[in-house]
């Protein structure tokens, strides 16, 4: 199993949904670079459970960082974050062992590792290891802000409710950062809730769609054919459970216009060369071309749901009837619009760090 991501700056994540702790292990950063612990932990209560939309299972995430730190600033040398798991409820996984959750990784799972993984709320394949990669990524997203470069995502859609587009991108950015559900226009909030509440009602669960804006990125980042841009970015974007499309600017729009219509024309800006539109998302040729980074990532249903479902117990070679218990959400976007933040820091960290040098992150 490997669970390393990056090559300059590289994360590595450990743990399962029920063992003693999860973590992560972020290697490659340069020395001297100022950790905000309450910033951290503000990250983290963004990604925590909320009300009656989210799951029962509640988490203090008391992180502990227990290498790479000395006096407040990284040393060099690989940061390990360690997140105790205490509220675990096993026994709701017991007759789990051999019965394949319909679109969860249970019966994949057991074609890979044989009976050997921890199924217990799902092992490390949970939703729950991305506590572990918030809290990374809030150290490489505190240090991409102090270079000017800012993260910000809004629930795009949710349950057949769409928010507005980004408009003014720092403000909305700004503003994005402090809410527990991340919409740009307050209306869809309740609008939103109220599906994913019908739904978790109805023993169901619904998915949506994320939208990640990047201001402040330089021209010049990324490789032309297998290290594009895009490529770096899905590629992490896709180890997001749950996350099952990706598209950059325009992305399937671009099917139904010209290229009259679809390209960006040039133009000089307070010399400086800019784009008129932005339908590619700033990227260009797999390169960021200096405009603002926009993409959009769809999350699907959340696969546990309480209704009866078709399957089957691969131990016996059975078919059955899957009624699940526990505590389970009845939707993760609004939860997974944070760990799209950490994830986007995390793999910008290592295409700045290719492109500029390991040391470029820290200098003033």
């Amino acid at each position: 199993m490997k669970n390393t991501f990056g090559n300059s700056v590289a994360i590595t994540l450990v743990g399962e949904s029920h063992g003693e702790y999860i973590g992560a292990v972020l290697d490659g950063l340069s020395a001297g670079i100022e950790i905000d612990r309450e910033y951290i932990k503000h990250m983290l209560d963004l990604r925590r459970p909320e009300g009656d939309i989210s799951t029962s299972r509640k988490e203090k995430d008391e992180f502990r960082i227990v290498s790479g730190i000395i006096n407040g600033k990284t040393t060099g040398t690989p940061i390990t974050i360690l997140i105790p798991n205490e509220n675990v409820k096993s026994a709701d996984y017991a007759e789990l062992q051999t019965v394949a959750r319909p679109s969860h990784a249970d019966y994949t799972a057991q074609c890979k590792y044989h009976g050997f993984q921890d199924s217990r709320g799902g092992g490390h394949f949970s939703g729950r290891i991305t506590a572990a990669l918030v809290a990374a990524g809030a150290i490489c997203k505190s240090a991409l802000k102090q270079k000017g470069i800012h993260i910000g995502t809004h629930v795009k859609k949710c349950g057949g409710v769409y928010d507005r587009d980004f408009g003014e991108l720092i403000s909305d950015i700004k503003a994005l950062n402090g809410k527990i559900f991340a919409v740009l226009d307050e209306t869809c909030e309740e609008a939103m809730k109220t599906e994913i509440l019908s739904a978790a009602t109805d023993g169901d669960s619904v998915g949506g769609i994320l939208e990640t804006a990047v201001t402040g990125i330089p021209e010049g980042v990324g490789e032309p054919w297998f290290d594009s841009t895009e490529s770096l970015i899905s590629h992490m974007m896709f180890s997001i459970p749950a996350v099952k499309g990706i598209e950059f600017g325009t992305g399937f729009g671009f099917a139904d216009m010209k290229g009259s219509q679809a390209n960006d024309p040039l133009m000089i800006e307070s010399g400086k060369i800019v784009t008129a539109t932005n339908n590619n998302g700033g990227i260009n040729g797999g390169i960021t071309n200096g405009m603002p980074i926009i993409f959009r990532t769809v999350i699907k249903p959340t696969p546990t749901i309480f209704k009866p479902q078709n399957t089957v117990d691969f131990k016996n070679m059975t078919e059955t009837i899957l009624e699940v218990k526990g505590r389970h959400d009845p939707a993760i976007v609004h939860r997974a619009r944070v760990v799209q933040d950490a994830a986007t820091a995390i793999v910008l960290c290592d295409m700045l760090a290719l492109r500029f040098g390991t040391d470029w992150i820290n200098e003033l």
